[in-house]
């Protein structure tokens, strides 16, 4: 019986410890503050802004991870923070009036906190325009974050402004840049078309900026291939070239021999002598690539590394006499790569 009592305790110890456990790690993270401003200067027919945005503990130390822009519900901007805990990302404004905050999501030692909004207003211009925004689809949160070999998902919102002035529809051509070595990008579509009506396909008496133009952007990362690539097929002359590399420094050595019969006979052999290694040097590093590759078959690709880049979303367009361009940030975070 104090046997089984015992027993009682030391379970109902290890449960109490095991249900105490989450709130003291969540205790360990340490509350942040998170301050915004915004500069904006006119570009144009469009209102460009740049966020500064600072991130500290509570330990007064900066904290380190990702922010969001937000206008509302929509996304503008992603940017991460530097070694002093800031960021500062650069957007386009649609015109009117704008109450954007900064959120930090947070890492494993600083839990997320938002700043107060700032309030903004952008120039309202007639001239056909569009801002960009960003849409989280698979992973379904953002910033993103993949394991070396997945794929992830975003829509980029192609929100029209001042579109009821087009004569013609405008077409928009997206891109993206700053991504790590063994990673792309691809849209669907590459270019989206703004028209100068509300797409039928929108909810009756709805405003252009409702039902935007969206394409889908998917990043591809790669992942570092482990199986063995079989040899490829070939038509059975392998020994061709290893045969030349032993036969070419041979016939070449014939002929130095025959060349120099009428020299002194130790010019003779040091000539033959240097001229025989150095034709075997090359013979054998001529065919040594393509002994690797037959026995071995291409080398593998690597992985993409891992680490924190902010991606840049590109938009193209043209309003019929100027070319216009704008873009947004977005951060990707690579996990289990080179």
């Amino acid at each position: 019986m104090l046997w089984n009592r015992r027993k009682f305790v030391a379970g109902l110890g290890i449960a109490m410890a095991v249900a105490v456990l989450p709130a003291a790690v969540a205790a360990q993270q340490i509350t942040t503050n998170t301050v915004l401003t915004v500069q904006t200067t006119e570009q144009g027919s469009h209102t460009q802004a740049t966020a500064s945005v600072a991130v500290t503990g509570a330990d007064g130390l900066p904290a380190s991870g990702v922010v969001l822009i937000e206008d509302g519900n929509r996304e503008l901007a992603e940017a991460a923070l530097d070694s002093a805990g800031e960021a500062t990302p650069a957007f386009s404004l649609a015109g009117g009036d704008h109450s954007l905050r900064a959120v930090y999501v947070g890492d494993g030692s600083h839990l997320s906190s938002a700043s107060a909004t700032s309030d903004v207003s952008a120039q309202v211009s007639s001239t056909p325009s569009f801002t960009l925004s960003l849409a989280p689809v698979a992973p379904s949160t953002l910033p993103l974050t993949l394991t070396a070999g997945q794929a992830g998902t975003i829509a980029v919102n192609v929100i029209p402004e001042d579109n009821a002035a087009l004569t013609a529809p405008m077409f928009v051509t997206l891109s993206c840049s700053g991504l790590p070595s063994e990673a792309s990008c691809t849209f669907t579509p590459e270019s989206v078309e703004i028209l100068a009506t509300t797409p039928a396909s929108c909810p009756a008496n709805s405003a252009p900026s409702a039902c935007p133009p969206v394409s889908s952007m998917l990043l591809q990362t790669s992942a570092q291939l482990n199986t063995r690539i079989v040899r490829p097929a070939h038509s059975g002359n392998e020994s061709g070239p290893v045969a030349w590399a032993i036969l070419l420094p041979g016939m070449l050595g014939l002929g130095g021999l025959a060349w120099s019969a009428r020299r002194r006979r130790w010019l003779q052999r040091l000539s033959l002598l240097a001229l025989v290694g150095l034709v075997t040097a090359l013979g054998t590093t001529a065919c040594k690539p393509l002994y690797n590759y037959y026995q071995h078959g291409p080398p593998h690709p690597p992985a993409t590394p891992n680490g924190t880049y902010t991606v840049i979303v590109t938009a193209q367009s043209t309003n019929g006499v100027t070319a216009v361009t704008y873009n947004t940030t977005m951060v990707l975070t690579v996990t289990g790569g080179s």
